[in-house]
């Protein structure tokens, strides 16, 4: 009974060491410093995306019903390299019983495109903060017309909060050139920045103001606080 028990513990142990060990092998493939390419292969045809309750793309199906998952973060590159019908190369992890990939890269063999997971992304503040500028194409707006950025000519979007927008329109006339300060998002679909400061020139920028309190504008929040009790 005693060596039972030892030797199901014992299998335990080399069970877990073994789960662990392929964990943290597959962890530093996912590393950009480590080759995906040295990972298990799998090839097969694109059926279709699936998606997540947001709509964010988090894997595709192919044709064989193998399922390959991939992290919500890269949908953009997701979809703009890798379409339904296509002929792909899948490297990752498979599972032992199911029709299972966890995906290191995905590759379209016609185009040579390739997605690969290189962890999340980094979403500390002021990661990417950087001083973009370029004549401005057109004013960019709201739903209800309010202007909410500009597009410059060379295809970079400069977003703003309205109010703010309100507040630094001199500087976000059609045809004059604009230079700003912001955190930088640089995807395949485009670049866009989260403007912090903005001004005709890098040198001579103004701050923005955080968001406006809610309210009226001469509500409370516009006038201060109020009066102490009397007595």
């Amino acid at each position: 009974m005693k060596t039972t028990r030892m030797r199901a513990l014992f299998c335990l142990l080399l069970a877990t060491t073994a789960i662990g060990g392929g964990a943290a092998a597959y962890s530093e493939a996912r590393d950009p410093m480590w080759d995906s390419s040295q990972l298990p292969e799998s090839r097969g045809i694109v059926k279709q995306y699936t998606l997540t309750p947001r709509g964010d793309v988090d894997g595709i199906i192919l044709t064989d019903g193998t399922e390959v998952k991939l992290p919500p973060h890269l949908t953009a590159q997701t979809v703009f390299a890798i379409h339904p019908g296509d002929e792909v190369s899948v490297r990752g992890l498979h599972a032992r019983v199911l029709p299972l990939v966890d995906a290191a890269s995905i590759t379209n063999i016609a185009t040579g495109k390739s997605v690969v997971d290189d962890g999340p992304p980094d979403r500390r503040g002021g990661n990417d903060d950087r001083v973009v500028g370029g004549r401005i194409a057109l004013q960019l707006h709201g739903k209800r017309g309010e202007v909410n950025g500009v597009l410059l000519d060379d295809g970079t979007t400069l977003r703003l909060p309205p109010p703010e927008a309100e507040r630094m329109q001199e500087y976000l006339r059609q045809g004059q050139t604009v230079a700003a300060r912001g955190d930088v998002l640089d995807t395949v679909l485009g670049k866009v920045v989260d403007v912090r400061a903005i001004g005709a020139f890098p040198d001579q920028m103004t701050e923005l103001r955080g968001p406006r309190p809610p309210g009226p504008k001469d509500g409370p929040d516009r006038r201060g606080p109020p009066p102490p009790p009397r007595g």
